[in-house]
């Protein structure tokens, strides 16, 4: 199984974190989605060329939610992480159409403004903290964001969490998520590790960034 991936890509820690739960080894080709060459290359089995890119014995899927399902669902031991019961499932895919079309949307309309060295606008801000508190809600409500354990849907909102430090964005408002933070990652033995490498590739690339902008 390969992915065409990168570290500091949000929706690509999301699948590997939900890989390395389920304990699936996956060869991890490491995507630069701003090289022509690797874009290029990568189109040819995505045609949006957009990463992570999955490939399972010649199928290939793109999307970190669907792949994340797929991995699931062909590699899980059980339903715990993407519940089959429709009640318990219900409430998982809202809070993933929730991550992708709110959380991860504002977060990610904020990191834009940024990278293209602007000050997010009021609105942007007020989207961002208005999904936060729907997020410090969810979290509080049960002991996992969708669930009374873990599942995919709290991958995905770990992830759309931790992009917040591309904004040096501050959680001292909502010690829900801090709490659940802390819980989620607990789930993950080698998370500090991980955490360290998105860290700093994520570091780097900001860093990389600005000095263009010079």
């Amino acid at each position: 199984m390969e992915l065409y991936s990168h570290i500091i890509s949000p929706p690509c820690q999301n699948v590997l974190l939900v890989a390395k739960k389920l304990g699936v080894t996956l060869n991890i080709k490491e995507t630069n989605v701003e090289d022509p060459v690797e874009v290029a290359a990568l189109t040819k089995i995505n045609p949006q060329h957009t990463i992570p890119t999955f490939v399972d014995e010649g199928h290939v899927i793109w999307e970190s939610y669907a792949i994340a399902i797929y991995l699931v669902e062909k590699y899980g031991k059980d339903d715990a992480l993407y519940p089959k019961d429709p009640k318990i499932r219900s409430v998982v895919n809202q809070r993933l159409f929730f991550d992708i079309g709110t959380l991860y949307k504002s977060i990610l309309a904020n990191i834009d403004a940024v990278l293209e060295g602007k000050q997010p606008s009021e609105e942007l801000k007020e989207k961002l903290k208005k999904a936060l508190d729907l997020t410090e809600k969810f979290v509080t409500e049960r002991a996992f964001v969708a669930a009374d354990h873990l599942t995919i849907a709290d991958i995905f909102v770990l992830g759309s969490v931790t992009a917040l430090g591309w904004l040096k964005y501050g959680l001292e408002a909502y010690p829900g998520i801090r709490s659940w933070v802390a819980k989620v990652t607990a789930e993950f033995p080698d998370y500090a590790e991980f955490h360290k490498e998105l860290t700093e590739g994520t570091e780097a690339y900001l860093a990389n960034n600005a000095a263009k902008a010079n």
